[in-house]
C-alpha cells in the first residue's frame, strides 16, 4: 500500500534568549562527549509543527500566547493560531491537535481552536492533575489556567486519550516517551523524505539527543535517557529527528516561502548541514 506523504512545517512563534549552558543541560561541562558550540547557543525557540496533506491536517502543540509571555520573560512575535494562518490554515476549521504534553509552552493556546479534538496520553492527564502537582519543582513548567482548560474541554468530549502507541492514519502515529513528564509523547510522521519523528520536549535540542544530556526540567531521568533510542529507532536517521526548542530548526530547513522566512520551514526537506 502507499502511503501519500504529510507535508511537515515547524512554525516558530516565540524566544527566550540570554541563556546559560546550565539553563539548558544538567552537568553538560561534566557527561558531554567532547566540545559541542551548541552548548553555549544562548537561545532558545518555541514551536508548534502541522502535518498537512490532501485527507488529514494535525497541529502539533498549541504553543502560549501574550499572559504566559509576560509573566515568564518570552518574546512573542505572534500568537500560534496567528501564525498557522499565514499558511492557510484557520485555527477555528482544525479538527485534530496533537498535545505532546501539557507544560504552559505548548498547551497553552488551545481556546484558539474552537472546534478541535485533542490528543494526549492518559499518563500525562494523570500527571498533570495528580499529587506530582504538589511539587513547585514539576508544577512550574505548568499553568494552572491551561490545566483547567483541559478538565473543560475533557468535561465537553473533546480530549482523545492514548495509551502508548497509536496510529492516527496511515503514515501518522503517536508514540509515549515520558521522562520530561509524566506522558510525553511524540509524533512519527511519513513525509516525502521519509519518517520524520516532531520530537518536541522528549529532546529539548539536538545536543541533548545527541550528547545524551539531561535538560533541567525533567519528572524521570532514566526514561527521558532511554527516549532517545526509542526516538531513534522511529525515525529514519538522526537528521530526521526535530527537536522541541532548538534554534537551529530554522537555520538548516528551507524556509516555506520568502515572506515566511524566519517563522516556518519545511520539515519534509532535507536539513542543509554546510
Amino acid at each position: 500500500m502507499t502511503i501519500e506523504p504529510f507535508e511537515l512545517f515547524a512554525v516558530n512563534f516565540a524566544r527566550h534568549g540570554g541563556r546559560r549552558r546550565d539553563d539548558n543541560f544538567v552537568a553538560a561541562n561534566v557527561f558531554a562527549a567532547g566540545p559541542d558550540p551548541h552548548l553555549d547557543d544562548p537561545n532558545i525557540y518555541y514551536y508548534v509543527w502541522v502535518a498537512r496533506r490532501s485527507d488529514k491536517l494535525f497541529v502539533i502543540d498549541t504553543g502560549f500566547e501574550h499572559k504566559a509571555a509576560a509573566e515568564r520573560g518570552r518574546v512573542l512575535t505572534a500568537r500560534p493560531a496567528e501564525c498557522l494562518s499565514l499558511l492557510g490554515i484557520d485555527a477555528g476549521d482544525v479538527d485534530d491537535v496533537i498535545l505532546t504534553h501539557l507544560h504552559y509552552d505548548h498547551a497553552g493556546g488551545s481556546c484558539a481552536f474552537p472546534k478541535a479534538r485533542f490528543h494526549v496520553q492518559q499518563d500525562e492527564a494523570a500527571y498533570a492533575t495528580g499529587p506530582c502537582m504538589c511539587h513547585s519543582y514539576l508544577r512550574y513548567p505548568f499553568d494552572v489556567e491551561d490545566v483547567v482548560n483541559f478538565v473543560r474541554l475533557n468535561f465537553a468530549g473533546r480530549i482523545a486519550f492514548h495509551d502508548g502507541i497509536t496510529e492516527l492514519c496511515d503514515g501518522f502515529s503517536l508514540h509515549r516517551i515520558g521522562g520530561h513528564t509524566g506522558g510525553m509523547q511524540v509524533a512519527r510522521v511519513f513525509t516525502r523524505r521519509g519518517w520524520v519523528v516532531i520530537a518536541s520536549d522528549a529532546t529539548h535540542f539536538y545536543a541533548n539527543y545527541r550528547n545524551k544530556l539531561v535538560f533541567p526540567l525533567v519528572y524521570d531521568v532514566k526514561a527521558l535517557l532511554d527516549g532517545y533510542a526509542h526516538i531513534r529507532r522511529l525515525a529514519d536517521s538522526d537528521d530526521h529527528v526535530i527537536p522541541g526548542h532548538d534554534a537551529m530548526v530554522m537555520r538548516i530547513y528551507p524556509p516555506v516561502s520568502q515572506a515566511l522566512e524566519g517563522i516556518a520551514v519545511r520539515l519534509d526537506s532535507a536539513p542543509s548541514l554546510g
